[in-house]
């Protein structure tokens, strides 16, 4: 398993999951909270939109220079130094008394939890294998669902108890329980690597230039991104909104949603490896798999208020066919520009969260200005969303797949 022990590489793996679970947190809890705080605040859609992005415009502003520094630094250092900025955030969420002071908590947020997906990738490019990079991708997306899995039906329940306020004060004693796990655990970047090459020096123009890179923007930026945008936020509010159900019975929603993508992201960890064995690589399973969650929405949108849970779950099911390029793009690259093409392709990814989850906001406020129904202005927004989906899955085919290996243009810079 690269060049660490396998005993060793599980307690990495482990402290990594175990941070990642606590961003995954911070990244849905406004879906549940959306109630609570659209009550306190008089928040309208665009101000749940721009709120919930809020906190994906903060992680996307510090991808490139994350990317950087995970190359040059190595993930231990860097993941540390960011989650104490993480420690603030949610500090300053639990103080916030409006709009403004909720928004500029919530950045602070998506900043300091930034590197929590890309530090262990970046990492695991240097130590584990190809095919256990996938199964550790795959995993480490799983402990973010149960992350998600947390935000919903248990903090429905504590609301009562402690309010929504307090229940940031836990999040923070939770990270920085993580940092001291990850400080005993992950290893310096100079240790387990011997003869490792040094870091490239240089931007991001190697990054941006290579063709396979290119070619997985778009489904990146909108499927990707859309996907997040709906399971992080915009489900919960269809429930409520759409189909009628109170909140409470939204969280269970999203808890059933989520518990799904967990079931959905273990079984990929458990399947790549055999699927890579058999040559039934990335490229391919995207382009046989993506199009169902086309299908999917496509029906969500026809049926409007008879879509619950149970069919966004089976939209954002059949859209992880799409989380299998983010691994994809680091193999794509060599390990000393494994930090920087993660980062990047992240930028993209969560560019394309932020303006999904506040222009679909935008779409829905636009229509109901124009005299359209709340259901009529979801399903409105939801088709915008699909026709942009369906464009950039086109161009995804239309591209040729030339470095999609190992040896691709910048890992021969």
């Amino acid at each position: 398993m690269g060049h660490l022990t396998p005993r060793r590489a599980v307690a990495v793996f482990a402290a990594f999951a175990f941070t990642y679970l606590f961003a995954a947190v911070l990244r849905a809890v406004t879906a549940t909270l959306s109630p609570v705080l659209t009550a306190e605040f008089s928040l309208q859609a665009s101000d749940l939109g721009l709120l919930a992005g809020g906190y994906f415009l903060g992680f996307a502003a510090m991808q490139l220079p994350l990317g950087t520094w995970l190359d040059r630094h190595g993930p231990k250092k860097v993941i540390l130094a960011f989650l104490a900025v993480a420690v603030l955030g949610c500090i300053a969420f639990s103080w916030a008394q409006g709009m403004s002071s909720l928004l500029m908590a919530r950045i602070l947020c998506g900043v300091g939890v930034s590197a929590c997906l890309m530090a262990p990738l970046t990492g695991y490019r240097r130590w584990f294998a190809p095919q256990t990079q996938l199964r550790a991708n795959s995993w480490m997306l799983m402990a973010g669902s149960l992350g998600m899995v947390a935000s919903t039906l248990p903090v429905q329940w504590l609301l009562p108890v402690f309010g929504w306020r307090p229940l940031f004060w836990l999040v923070a004693l939770g990270i920085v329980l993580a940092m001291a796990v990850l400080a005993l655990a992950v290893p310096r970047w100079d240790e387990a690597q011997p003869g490792a090459a040094a870091p490239v020096d240089g931007g991001y123009r190697e990054v941006w230039r290579h063709p396979y890179f290119r070619r997985m923007v778009p489904i990146g930026f909108f499927s990707y991104g859309g996907m997040i945008a709906i399971q992080a936020l915009w489900a919960g509010p269809w429930m409520v909104q759409v189909e009628g159900r109170t909140p409470a019975q939204s969280a269970a929603g999203l808890f059933s949603i989520n518990l799904s993508m967990l079931c959905a992201f273990w079984l990929w960890g458990l399947v790549n490896p055999s699927l890579a064995r058999r040559g039934l690589h990335t490229d391919r399973l995207i382009a046989w798999g993506l199009p169902l969650s086309f299908v999917v929405l496509a029906c969500i949108i026809g049926l409007g208020a008879q879509a619950g849970a149970l069919w966004w779950a089976m939209f954002c099911v059949s859209s992880t066919f799409v989380s299998l390029a983010q691994p994809a793009v680091g193999m794509a690259f060599a390990p000393q520009w494994a930090g920087r093409a993660l980062a990047g392709y992240n930028l993209v990814v969560f560019s394309g969260v932020f303006t999904m989850q506040w222009g679909i906001g935008l779409c829905i406020d636009a229509a109901l200005w124009a005299g359209a129904s709340v259901a009529d202005a979801y399903r409105f927004a939801m088709a915008v969303f699909l026709a942009l989906s369906v464009a950039s899955y086109g161009w995804f085919l239309a591209r040729p797949a030339d470095g999609n290996r190992d040896n691709g243009a910048a890992s021969r810079s």
